[in-house]
């Protein structure tokens, strides 16, 4: 008989290899160290697994490939090769309703994506298309992992692949609570929605020592590519918090205003804000006069269910307005221009805002509420050199290609092709409303009266006397606020008090739209 050594520290029962697999378990959740966590959190940063907790309902967090582990030599790493490999990748549930998502620890590798490591995240990224439910991206990495090379590198493309498979038939979150530099950029930049954390996230494709070396200029991380600027002026980042616990509380209450995927509908929640409610203090916020500015969203918060509305890039163009809300429990996007902020114009950032918004929505089911008070396009030599022609012709296209139902809405005034690229009936928004305040024209009446009676104002023997004359008979003849409805533009004039009413309304009417777009491989939408 063959006696087979056996080592005192390997089980031979059933309960030594539970005991075994509970040890093991419990390694790969402390994680590296106590020092590790220690020195995470005096960054003013959480580890991987708390901010899993507090993105999850409690309890519901199950993990996949927990004990995985590189397989790489060289430099070290085969002497070191902790469990999970670096990122934290399973599945839970956020109000009951099954989310996927990935982590990056960085107290191990710093975070960085090696061959291993990016296997896992293809792999819950395809579980969360298959299944159909959200991924949420918790980003707290250093980059490719340099020792494993090339091998590294090429994990990062198939994350993008499937970034890009799942754009539009899945939500995609991507929170940015570290640093996150090069080619890793890319993948947030290719997902729905990005939320940054003041100080210590940061987003570049090349970082501050290489920009001083090629260019000589000096700046910090945060200068470069922090949660403000990202926030602020390239609006790469949607959302951007003090803190990492109101950040991802945030990014829970985003994933309750969004479906499953795009062949849901979006949660419908019970609301005690009656659907009939009057608003007569709308015709306090809208001054009459079309010069005069005024707070587009305190009108948005009138309108909707209990005030509360999910502003997406608050902070990036904000002539125009770009909201969640919901409306007798009804989700709802909203695109508003903003009187508040450069009289309410387009130009080159709000119309990609507002387009990639439109996109958004029409993906996920969510109808589109456009409200309009616009004075046109921006003029400039740096807005036409800078290609407003396309950048406006993106927000158009994505207004016409979208089959979820669109209602519009005019307030004051709507003029030239700004009025038509707004959702106006010509391009196909399901219903058309306006407020007896509503001035629709190729242009003011100032603006028409010196072009169209130059002449007359010319030969006049009080020029002023005359242009004044022409501007009022331009705006009786042809800016009153019956002219659209005279001619089918407009579907009703309404009264501003029963406006959540009547919107209310048109949506149940439309909630049932079918709409098909022709037979295409994609469109080619402009860049």
């Amino acid at each position: 008989m063959t006696v087979v050594d056996q080592t005192p520290s390997e089980p031979t029962d059933a309960r030594g290899r539970v005991a075994e697999l509970h040890s093991l378990r419990e390694q790969a959740r402390r994680g590296p160290s106590d020092r590790a966590t220690e020195t995470q959190h005096a960054k003013g940063k959480l580890t991987a697994r708390e901010r899993i907790a507090l993105l999850l309902d409690e309890g519901s967090f199950r993990e996949v490939e927990q004990l995985r582990r590189h397989r790489a030599t060289g430099f070290g790493l085969e002497n070191k090769k902790p469990y999970t490999d670096g990122v934290i990748t399973g599945w839970g549930t956020v109000e009951g309703r099954t989310v996927f998502v990935y982590a990056h620890d960085f107290r191990i590798f710093g975070g960085a994506l090696g061959e291993a490591h990016a296997t896992k995240i293809h792999k819950i990224m395809d579980m969360a298309i298959a299944a159909g439910a959200p991924l949420v991206s918790l980003n707290d990495g250093a980059g490719a992992r340099i020792q494993e090379g090339v091998s590294a590198l090429a994990g990062y493309g198939g994350i993008f692949q499937r970034n890009t498979k799942a754009s539009g038939v899945i939500p995609q979150i991507s929170v940015m609570l570290g640093p996150c530099a090069g080619g890793a950029a890319y993948s947030p930049a290719l997902t729905d929605f990005v939320f940054m954390v003041r100080e210590t996230s940061q987003m570049f494709i090349t970082g501050p020592d290489v920009v001083r070396a090629v260019t000589g200029e000096e700046i910090t991380q945060n200068g470069l590519g922090g949660a403000d600027v990202h926030a602020e002026t390239s609006g790469v980042a949607h959302f951007a918090y003090d803190d990492e616990e109101t950040c991802i509380s945030e990014v829970r209450y985003l994933i309750s205003m969004l479906p499953s995927n795009n062949r849901e509908n979006p949660p419908v929640h019970e609301t005690s804000d009656p659907a009939d409610r009057r608003s007569e203090v709308l015709l306090d916020l809208v001054p009459a006069d079309g010069n005069r500015p005024y707070d587009m969203l305190k009108v948005i918060e009138e309108l909707v269910d209990e005030g509360d509305v999910l502003e997406i890039h608050e902070r990036w163009a904000r002539n125009i307005i770009c909201a969640l809300a919901r409306m007798n429990g009804q989700v709802v996007g909203i695109v508003a221009n903003q009187p508040g902020h450069l009289a309410g114009v387009l130009d080159i950032e709000a119309s990609e805002k507002a387009a990639r918004f439109v996109q958004m929505c029409d993906a996920f089911n969510i109808p589109i509420i456009t409200l309009l008070d616009v004075p046109g396009f921006l003029p400039g030599v740096d807005q036409e050199h800078g290609g407003i022609i396309r950048h406006g012709a993106k927000l158009l296209y994505a207004y016409c290609n979208a089959t979820v139902p669109r209602i519009s809405l005019i307030l004051r005034k709507a003029y030239g092709g700004a009025y038509i690229v707004m959702d106006s009936q010509s391009i196909g928004a399901d219903i058309t409303y306006a407020w007896p305040t509503n001035e629709i024209a190729v242009m003011g009446a100032e603006g028409a009266a010196n072009v169209i009676f130059r002449k007359q104002i010319a030969d006049a023997e009080d020029p002023e006397a005359m242009r004044v004359r022409m501007v009022k008979e331009y705006k009786a003849e042809l800016m009153h606020p019956y002219y659209a409805a005279e001619r089918g533009l407009v579907d009703d004039v309404i009264d501003p008090a029963e406006t959540r009413e009547v919107l209310v309304s048109a949506l149940a009417m439309l909630r049932n739209k079918h709409a098909d777009l022709p037979s295409r491989k994609h469109g080619n939408p402009p860049q």
